[in-house]
């Protein structure tokens, strides 16, 4: 049982982080990008704005199972087989990457439109206000996004293995649904119990203490030049 689940573990671990660095690396300039086009943004494009909502709304409404086999065809393209870790990475990120777009863009609109005001009165163009602004200032909660996203990834991959994907998922369907050997569906359940929580503490950490040093970055500074600005701009007038 042993070399059954040490090998289980990993391959959930290489199926989920490799998922979660496509989905993040996607999904991060997608939710941007939706919150730039929208109307009022920097970049309004309703036109673009629409098709990449209904995209990600289609993508996320679809269940899972269904949408790795709709992927299959897909998945055999890129990676040359529709079973196994590698072939359960491809359906895994496209199944994340809108998930975590939507959680990126709800991450972004709360960030105080008069920062980004703050920077474009500077000069600053729309690369700078992402880079400066809507990233740094969104960070916590884009962890805690991610953090969202990687618990999503370890449930799908274990109804992944359901298809031959492998993984720890792999081993309770076999092990303990078609063989009926509880004892290793439960152990499978506690390892996968552990799993999140510890990715779920870590996460929470991480969020905590990005939420306390933004305290002292680039946002207090700018809320300052914002209250100066009509300062300045009064003494002049009483002056006359």
């Amino acid at each position: 049982m042993q070399p059954l689940l040490e090998q289980g573990f990993w391959d959930t671990l290489y199926m989920v982080g490799w998922a979660t660095v496509i989905a993040i690396a996607v999904g991060l300039p997608l939710g941007v990008l939706i919150v730039l086009t929208d109307k009022g943004g920097l970049l309004q494009n309703t036109v673009v704005n629409k098709v990449i909502g209904q995209i990600v709304n289609i993508t996320r409404s679809m269940p899972f199972i269904i949408l790795m086999v709709a992927l299959m065809g897909f998945t055999k393209l890129i990676v040359g087989t529709t079973i196994g870790r590698d072939a359960a990475i491809v359906p895994l990120a496209i199944g994340a990457i809108p998930f975590f777009a939507r959680l990126v863009e709800t991450s972004v609109r709360e960030v105080d439109g008069g920062l980004v005001e703050a920077v474009q009165s500077m000069g600053g163009n729309t690369w700078a206000v992402v880079r400066k602004v809507l990233v740094p200032e969104s960070l916590p909660s884009l962890v805690s996004g991610a953090t969202t996203t990687i618990v999503a990834l370890i449930g799908y991959s274990a109804m992944a293995g359901a298809l031959g994907a492998g993984g720890l998922g792999d081993l309770a369907y076999r092990y303990g649904y078609q063989r009926f050997e509880s004892q290793m569906m439960w152990i499978t359940v506690a390892i996968l119990a552990v799993i999140i929580a510890i990715i779920q503490f870590a996460g929470d950490y991480a969020a905590r203490s990005l939420s306390n040093r933004g305290r002292g970055s680039v946002a207090p500074k700018l809320r300052l030049l914002r209250s100066a600005a009509p300062a300045a701009a009064a003494e002049p007038t009483k002056a006359s």
